[in-house]
This record gives C-alpha cells, structure tokens and sequence, in this order.
C-alpha cells in the first residue's frame, strides 16, 4: 500500500526534517509514528500524503509515485485528518461537508448515490446533517472531518494527532471508529501521536523517528519495552508498561490491567513480596 525508498525532505533554508528513511505498509495494518517534537513526524506523513514531495528517493503509493501520479488518483486512496479539524471543515452544515468530499471524488452524475451515502455516514457519525460545524465542541469537529474522509471509502487513512484536545469520551468515539474501519474495511492506518496510552490500545506496529532518522520499526509492545530506545527518541512508556518495566520479573507480558492483576497473583502463589 505504502513505500517509502530512501526519502529524505528538508524545508527551505532549515536542516533535513527526513533523512534517508525507508519502510513499507501492508494493507490492514495500523502504525504508529512515534517522537519527540522535531522528529520529522508530521513530516514524513504530509510526504506520504504527497503533500510534501520528497528531494531525494521515492513515495509510492499502490505503486504510484507521489512526485507524478495525478492528486485526484490519491485522493481517492488517501484520507489525511488534520490535528486542527477547522483546517479542513469548509461547508455550513454537516450534510454539506459530507456532499463536499464525495462530489470531489466521485463527481456528481450519481445524486442517488451522493444521497444514499452521504445519510449512511451521517446515522453512522450520529448526525443529523443540519448542524452548523463551527458551532460544535472541538471533538464534535473532529468527527464532522473524520466522517467527510471516511465518506468516500479510503483504502488509507493518516491521522496527525486525531486525539489532541478531546476528552476521554470523544477520544475513544473518534478512535473505535477508525479501529473499526482497519479492522472491517482493511483500511491501513499511520497515525501521528503523542499519546501512548492510545497507540498501546490501538497501533499494532510502532515507528520511532529522532532527529529525522528511522530508529526503529517494530511492534508497539516490543517498542515500549525497549528502554534504551526510548530513552533515544525522548519518549515515555505508557503507565502501565512503565510500572511492569519497574516491577521486573514476572511482569514482562503485564501490558493491560488483566495482565498485571494475572502478574500480581502469580507472584502472590509462588510466594513473593505483596510490595
């Protein structure tokens, strides 16, 4: 679905933000680009995107380069939800935004269809269509934006920080949605994210990016556990790994509150410390 061949980008009159990163994303798979700020994140996902056209190496998407395939052929595979939804909510209702993006795609021959599909995603988000976007809460917005992606049936969705600035509720509404989309749909999945509660519970696969650089590539539960690299990329381990990682032998699997409580009561028959 995605491959990346030595890419390297720098912006005008700044240092490299890439340098020379290569990896590759199969279809269903659901990764996560991780960092410290300055990494080159946000970066290397507007590059896939092709947003950004690489300097050197290559992007390909299906196959097709980036640097010369037509933006309407990638619109059509590639959804890209912004950190800041306003960045791309242009339309005064709900249903108009949703009808947007589908006439972009999918023209404007079929209304039946446009119809039918736009009031699908709309029972689907919990909308009426009516609603003015602008006078929504932040995370009501960040639905509205990613129900106009999802209307027209991406086979590749990038999200950059899709959790900044939602509560715990809208941020699990906005998440099970899209895991829901990997899962049925086979949608692959890059997500840009600060939060390592969230690509612990969601992200299968974890890239760690430095100073523009490809650390590491590998799954997210191994990643975590990698103390030596995390302490490289200037990242901490989501809490519950960071205590199992703390408590040592016997809890090296612990990675969810089942298995830390399966972890505490073994050690208590074999006879351990309760501390």
């Amino acid at each position: 679905m995605i491959r990346l061949e030595h890419v390297s980008f720098a912006y005008p009159d700044q240092r490299p933000s890439v340098k020379d990163i290569s990896f590759h994303a199969e279809a269903g798979e659901f990764i996560a680009i991780l960092g410290a700020n300055g990494a080159g994140k946000t970066t290397t996902v507007r590059l896939i995107d092709g947003l950004l056209r690489p300097a050197e190496g290559r992007v390909l998407i299906h196959g097709a380069d980036t640097a010369t395939s037509p933006v309407s052929e990638r619109a059509r595979r590639v959804g890209f939800l912004f950190q800041n939804p306003d960045r791309q909510i242009c339309k005064n209702t709900v249903r108009e935004e949703i009808l947007f993006g589908l006439k972009a795609v999918r023209g404007e021959e079929d209304e039946e269809f446009l119809k039918t599909r736009t009031e699908e995603v709309l029972k689907d988000f919990d909308f009426t269509g009516d609603e003015e976007p602008f006078s929504l809460s932040r995370g009501q917005r960040q639905r509205v934006a990613l129900a106009s992606i999802l209307a027209v049936e991406p086979e590749i969705l990038i999200l950059d920080e899709p959790t900044t600035g939602l509560d715990y509720s809208e941020c699990c509404h906005i998440m099970d949605r899209i895991r829901r989309m990997n899962e049925e749909k086979k949608v692959t999945v890059v997500m840009v994210c600060h939060d390592m509660e969230v690509v612990l519970d969601y992200a299968s696969r974890a890239l760690v990016m430095a100073d523009g650089q490809l650390l590491a590539d590998g799954p997210v539960r191994e990643v975590f556990r990698d103390t030596e690299l995390l302490e490289k990329a200037a990242i901490l381990p989501p809490q519950i790994i960071g205590l199992s990682l703390r408590l040592g032998a016997g809890f090296e699997q612990a990675d969810t509150p089942e298995g830390m409580a399966e972890a505490v009561l073994k050690r208590r028959e074999a006879g351990g410390s309760r501390k």
